[in-house]
C-alpha cells in the first residue's frame, strides 16, 4: 500500500514539473502507424551446434536426429547405420519480424527457441536456416553466433537456473533476400491509423496537421475518417516519404479513457488521469474465524471395564477488523487515492473496494480486472 502511494505521488510530482499544456504531448508518430506499412513475420526450422553438452538427446528427439542425418547426407557423410550419441546440436525454431521498408541485403535480428530436450543454447551456433514467410515463400536466411541471458547450473543435489537459458538472439543475424509483399502503394492520400482508437484524439490528429499544413503547403491536407483512422492528401511536387515524417514528427495532446485496471494474481492497480469518484461512503473490514482443535483423553474409573477414548475439543474464535465509514470522493487522481489511502487499505482491499464501488455506480470509468 505503502509503495502504490509513492508511485502515485512520484507521477504527480512529475506531472507538476513540466507546463501543463505540453504535459501530454507526444508525437504522432508514436500514437499511429502509416496504414499498409506492416511488417512480416519469419520463421523457420534450423540447427543449433557447438554446445556443451547442453543439446538434445537424439533418441529423445527424433527429429534432431533425422535433421542431423539429413544434414550430414548433403555433406557427403553417410551415418545412417551408426549410433550418434552427441549431445552438441539441438533443433531450434528461428523467428524474425521483417520490417515493411526492409530491402535485398538488409540485416534483422532473429530469435532462437529449443524444439527439444536440449537444457542450454549457450555458446552454440545457428547453421544457415531459410526463414519463410505466411505465404511459403522464402525472404531471408540467418546464422551466426547465439547469445543466451539465461543460465543453469546443476549439481549432484541441487540445481540453479536464471532467465531462459533455451532461448537466445542474434543481433543482424538474417539477410533479408526479398523485399516485404506490403510495401506502400503509390496514391494521392495516405491514412494514419491510431494504436489506440478515440474519436477526440482522430479529430485533434487532424486538426493539428492541418495547421502544419496550411504553414508549410498553404492547404488544408488531413480530415479524420473514423475513430481510428485519418486520411492525409499528399501536396502536389511532395513525396509521400517527406509527408509521412513531417506529420510524424507534429505533437498533439491524445485524449486517454478514464479505465482503471486491476490485476487480481499481483495486486497491481493502474488508475487512469480522468478517473473520477463521485462522493460515496465506504466502510471495507474483515472477518476472521479461527477454529482450534485440541485433543483430550477420557480415561475410564479404575478397575472398571471401560476403555481409554480420545477425544476432540473443539473451539471457534471469530473476529473482525474494520474501520468506520469513509467518503471517498476524487475530482482527480490524486484526491481519489489519498482518500483510498486514509482508509489504509492494502492493494487488495483496494481492489474490493473499487469494484464495489463500480457496482454501486459512483467510479466515472471503466474498470477492467485482469
Amino acid at each position: 500500500m505503502r509503495g502504490f502511494a509513492v508511485l502515485v505521488g512520484f507521477i504527480c510530482v512529475l506531472m507538476a514539473s513540466r507546463p501543463a499544456e505540453a504535459q501530454f504531448e507526444v508525437r504522432i508518430k508514436d500514437i499511429a502507424s502509416v496504414q499498409g506499412a506492416r511488417g512480416n513475420y519469419l520463421f523457420g526450422y534450423g540447427l543449433v551446434i557447438g554446445l556443451n553438452g547442453t543439446g538434445d538427446t537424439l533418441r529423445s528427439a527424433p527429429f534432431t536426429q533425422q535433421s542431423f542425418r539429413s544434414l550430414l547426407d548433403r555433406m557427403g557423410v553417410n551415418i545412417r547405420n551408426i549410433d550418434a550419441r552427441t549431445r552438441n546440436i539441438a533443433a531450434v525454431m528461428v523467428m524474425a519480424e521483417l520490417p515493411a521498408a526492409a530491402n535485398p541485403g538488409s540485416r534483422i535480428d532473429v530469435t532462437v527457441a529449443s524444439m527439444g530436450d536440449a537444457t542450454s543454447l549457450s555458446g552454440g551456433a545457428l547453421l544457415l536456416t531459410a526463414l519463410q514467410g505466411a505465404d511459403g515463400e522464402i525472404y531471408g536466411a540467418a546464422q551466426g553466433p547465439i547469445v543466451v541471458s539465461g543460465f543453469q547450473a546443476n549439481g549432484r543435489n541441487e540445481s540453479l537456473a536464471q532467465g531462459v537459458p533455451t532461448s537466445g538472439r542474434i543481433a543482424n543475424g538474417a539477410l533479408v533476400e526479398r523485399a516485404s509483399p506490403a510495401q506502400m502503394q503509390q496514391s494521392e492520400s495516405i491514412i494514419f491509423e491510431l494504436h489506440n482508437p478515440d474519436f477526440n484524439t482522430a479529430v485533434q490528429v487532424a486538426d493539428v496537421i492541418n495547421v502544419m499544413a496550411k504553414q508549410r503547403y498553404r492547404m488544408a491536407i488531413a480530415r479524420e475518417l473514423d475513430n481510428r483512422r485519418v486520411l492525409v492528401r499528399l501536396p502536389a511536387k511532395f513525396p509521400a516519404s517527406r509527408i509521412i515524417a513531417e506529420v510524424g514528427s507534429v505533437r498533439v495532446t491524445p485524449d486517454t479513457a478514464a479505465r482503471v485496471v486491476v490485476d487480481e494474481r499481483t495486486g497491481t492497480i493502474i488508475v487512469g488521469r480522468d478517473v473520477q469518484i463521485t462522493p460515496v461512503a465506504v466502510s471495507h473490514g474483515s472477518l476472521n474465524i479461527r477454529v482450534t482443535e485440541t485433543p483430550v483423553v477420557s480415561q475410564p474409573a479404575p478397575f472398571s471395564d471401560g476403555r481409554t477414548v480420545t477425544n476432540t475439543e473443539s473451539q471457534v474464535e471469530v473476529s473482525q477488523e474494520g474501520d468506520a465509514m469513509t467518503v471517498v470522493a476524487g475530482a482527480s487522481l490524486q484526491s481519489l487515492v489519498a482518500g483510498l489511502n486514509r482508509m489504509g487499505l492494502k492493494p487488495s482491499g483496494i481492489i474490493a473496494v473499487l469494484q464495489a464501488i463500480k457496482t454501486a455506480g459512483a467510479l466515472q470509468g471503466e474498470l477492467v480486472v485482469q
